[in-house]
C-alpha cells in the first residue's frame, strides 16, 4: 500500500507548518503559545479549510485517539474525494474535550466534515507514521483490496492517475510514451 499522492504533497506542508510554529528566532519552543494562537483565531482560518488544509489542521494538533490505526492507514492511501466524512469516522477516531469546541466551528463550515477526516489524517501521519501493507492487520487490507484490483489501467502516468505509478518508469519515459500515443516521434 502507497501513501496517496494527496497525503504524500500534505504530510510535508503539515510538517514544516509545525515546525515553523515550534520555536521562535531564539530557539525556544513556543509550540504550545502559539497553537493557542492559532484556535484562537478559527473563526478567520475556516475560510483556508479547502485552500490550504494543512495551515488549519495544525489547530487540532495532538486532538486525537486513534481508536482503528489499520482504518486511518487505509484512509491515507484514497484521494480527497474518496475520503469519508467525519460523522463515519465514529468509533475509528475521537476528539479531545479541549478540541471539541474549535471541531464544532470548523464542522458548521460547508468543508467542515471532509476537512475533520483530512485533519485527522494528517496527525495520525504525524504521529505514526505510515506503515507498508506487510504492517497492516490482515482484515484492513481485504477491506480496501489491492491497488491492482482497483485499477482499470496501471500502463502508465497520467494527470488523471488518482494515485502513484504502479511501475517503476521514469516522468520522462511516461511523458515519452505519452507524446508517442498522442502522435509526436520519438526522441531516441
Amino acid at each position: 500500500m502507497k501513501l496517496s499522492r494527496y497525503f504524500s504533497d500534505l504530510r510535508s506542508a503539515y510538517e514544516a507548518e509545525l515546525d515553523d510554529l515550534t520555536s521562535d528566532s531564539e530557539g525556544k519552543d513556543v509550540l504550545k503559545k502559539r497553537l493557542a494562537a492559532k484556535r484562537s483565531e478559527i473563526g478567520f482560518l475556516v475560510q483556508m479549510l479547502s485552500y490550504s488544509p494543512e495551515m488549519v489542521a495544525v489547530v487540532f494538533h495532538r486532538a486525537f485517539r486513534f481508536a482503528k490505526p489499520a482504518t486511518m492507514q487505509r484512509l491515507l492511501t484514497l484521494q480527497p474525494e474518496a475520503l469519508p466524512a467525519w460523522p463515519e469516522l465514529a468509533g475509528s477516531v475521537a476528539l479531545e474535550s479541549w478540541a471539541e469546541p474549535v471541531a464544532r466551528k470548523v464542522l458548521a463550515e460547508p468543508g467542515g466534515p471532509a476537512f475533520m477526516t483530512v485533519a485527522a489524517c494528517l496527525e495520525f501521519l504525524h504521529a505514526h507514521g505510515f506503515a507498508s501493507a506487510d504492517a497492516l492487520p490482515k482484515d484492513a487490507d481485504e477491506d480496501q483490496g489491492s491497488s491492482r484490483d482497483r485499477d482499470d489501467d496501471d500502463a502508465g502516468l497520467s494527470t488523471d492517475d488518482a494515485h502513484d505509478p504502479t511501475d517503476e518508469r521514469s516522468l520522462d519515459e511516461a511523458g515519452a510514451d505519452w507524446l508517442a500515443e498522442q502522435g509526436f516521434e520519438r526522441k531516441e
